[in-house]
């Protein structure tokens, strides 16, 4: 889309109040980029085509028919799409970012530029052909009223916007200016800022992709998605016969070896094209102006910012299975993670992909300007054996339940039912309580600079490093069981992240001490109570 190139100074600089004012209204209003009709009309026709072979197979409904309703389905949306292009407007002012769409409802939304947190750009494979982006602009909250969605303009056109709506007043861009000649004996001119790469995709990093929860609920996830095709057709029965037919000829040990090893190469598989899908071209970046830039993507490429002044800390995770090969993730902690964008929540928040551990906390350290990341310096206090004793308990009733259940069923109707209890409890006891024991092993908690340290679970081990000063509160939970064995869960209350962050199941003076030494001034009151003297 043709725009007119942004002026390296602001008009209204030497205007009074009023000149500016007008000079404001006199900004320009700009439309999205009319490609976005092609890219529908494209989009339209795959899908008119689909939902016509689909309807003509399952249905029987004459070709006729689905064809008129497909040359139907495909104008409506063309003509909404050409509708939508022509009433939304956008328009870039000294102070505002505004949108204004003009049609049956009037809606203007409006950012204040000083406000804007974020530009994130997106393009899928339709748009990038047509060379087209879709930009995102937050302030970091979290309701859709304080985003603005552009949807969609030229590429070049989101990458200036990006630039020029990230530019802070205290770092304002210097316009271009010729090389001058340096005379002797004087210094040069210090170089301008550049961008500084903290990660880049490494395919070695692929084969942590199996280690993944991914890969076993991809295989499980093919079976379903192949049973709704044959649906499409009128095929599932025909289907389920011949799966059946074909397993039912085979010994039983047999058959179930062949969907587990179905089921696992199918998963291996789809968790690597997934990986290559979602991390394509990754790049972390540190920008001029205290942003970090993470790029990514091969169908539909991302674009995500986050301004450094955001950020509350890192943490980094390590999912049992990536755990076991070494290998772990890193997530920010940062204020105002929107809800759902066509994304999941924490793929917004993503620095780094599963990677190798030693990696991991390098990065975590560049990202927070630390020598050392904080997950690593620290010196995490054990939690009481009684913490471990409720894990145990918590195990032991995890197995026994279930198998409770089985086993009255198994007495009430059929002696299958007992069996399996038994074998329930010989093959998941044993698991749980080494995750129970691994679970006691991982508590800790401490402080290192200016960062409070806790880690937890066995499953999904969680190391967090949370800047002591965006803790705004603390919160204390104990029940009847915790209080009885002399243990308390203290929870950090902030704006960033999940709004809170646990030191689960320490001992209840230290857990006080610890919160108030990591925060001074909040629990005061409480340590006073529980010290020497009290009642």
């Amino acid at each position: 889309m043709p725009t007119d190139p942004p002026d390296s100074t602001d008009p209204t600089d030497s205007l009074p109040p009023e000149g500016a004012a007008a000079a404001v209204a006199e900004q320009p209003w700009q439309r999205l980029d009319r490609r976005t009709v092609y890219v529908t009309a494209i989009s339209r026709v795959g899908f008119a085509v689909l939902v016509g072979a689909v309807g003509t197979a399952s249905s029987g409904t004459p070709l006729a028919w689905v064809a008129l309703g497909g040359v139907l389905l495909l104008t409506a949306g063309i003509v909404a799409e050409y509708v939508r292009w022509r009433v939304s407007r956008y328009r870039v002012t000294a102070e505002r970012l505004e949108r204004r769409f003009d049609f049956i409802t009037h809606q203007h939304r409006s950012l204040a530029r000083e406000r804007i947190r974020s530009v994130d750009i997106a393009a899928n494979v339709v748009q990038r052909l047509f060379g087209l982006a879709v930009v995102t602009i937050g302030t970091g909250q979290q309701n859709d009223a304080d985003r603005i969605k552009l949807d969609p303009v030229a590429q070049p056109e989101a990458e200036r916007l990006r630039a020029e709506l990230l530019r802070r007043p205290e770092s304002p861009a210097p316009p271009a200016e010729p090389a001058a000649a340096v005379e002797p004996g004087a210094q040069p001119e210090p170089e301008p800022a550049r961008v500084t790469v903290l990660a880049r995709l490494d395919w070695s990093w692929i084969r942590y992709a199996p280690a993944s929860f991914v890969a076993p609920l991809l295989g499980a996830a093919a079976f379903g998605a192949a049973l709704n095709v044959a649906g499409w057709f009128g095929l599932r029965e025909g289907v389920l016969k011949w799966a059946f037919d074909l397993l039912s000829s085979a010994p039983i040990v047999f058959a179930v070896a062949t969907v587990l090893v179905i089921a696992v190469v199918v998963g291996l598989v789809g968790s690597l094209v997934f990986f290559a899908e979602r991390w394509w071209d990754y790049r972390l970046e540190r920008e001029p102006g205290g942003t970090l830039r993470i790029r990514r993507g091969l169908l539909t490429t991302r674009s995500i910012s986050i301004e450094e002044r955001r950020l509350r800390g890192v943490e980094v995770l390590e999912p049992l299975g990536i755990r076991l090969v070494g290998a772990a993730r890193v997530d920010a902690v940062m204020t105002g993670i929107r809800q759902n964008d066509g994304d999941s929540k924490s793929d917004l928040k993503t620095l780094v992909p599963p990677v190798p551990k030693a990696f991991a906390d390098q990065v975590a350290a560049e990202v927070l300007t630390e020598e050392v990341a904080p997950t690593v310096a620290a010196r995490l206090a054990p939690h009481p054996r009684a913490a471990r004793g409720r894990r145990l308990r918590w195990a032991l009733l995890g197995t026994l339940i279930p198998a409770g259940i089985l086993a009255g069923l198994g007495a009430l109707l059929t002696g299958v039912l007992l069996h399996l209890a038994w074998i329930y409890v010989l093959v998941v006891g044993p698991i749980t309580v080494l995750l129970a024991l691994d679970a006691y092993r991982n508590l800790g908690h401490g402080v290192t600079g200016g960062y409070l340290v806790a880690r937890s679970g066995a499953a999904r081990r969680d190391t967090v490093a949370l800047q002591r000063s965006g803790i705004i509160g603390w919160t204390a939970r104990q029940s009847v069981f915790q209080r009885r064995a002399g243990l308390i869960t203290l929870s950090a209350t902030t704006a960033a992240g999940g709004g809170a962050y646990s030191v689960y199941d320490v001992g209840e003076s230290e857990g006080l001490a610890f919160a108030e030494a990591a925060v001074p001034d909040l629990f005061g009151p409480f340590l006073e109570r529980v010290g020497p003297g009290s009642s």
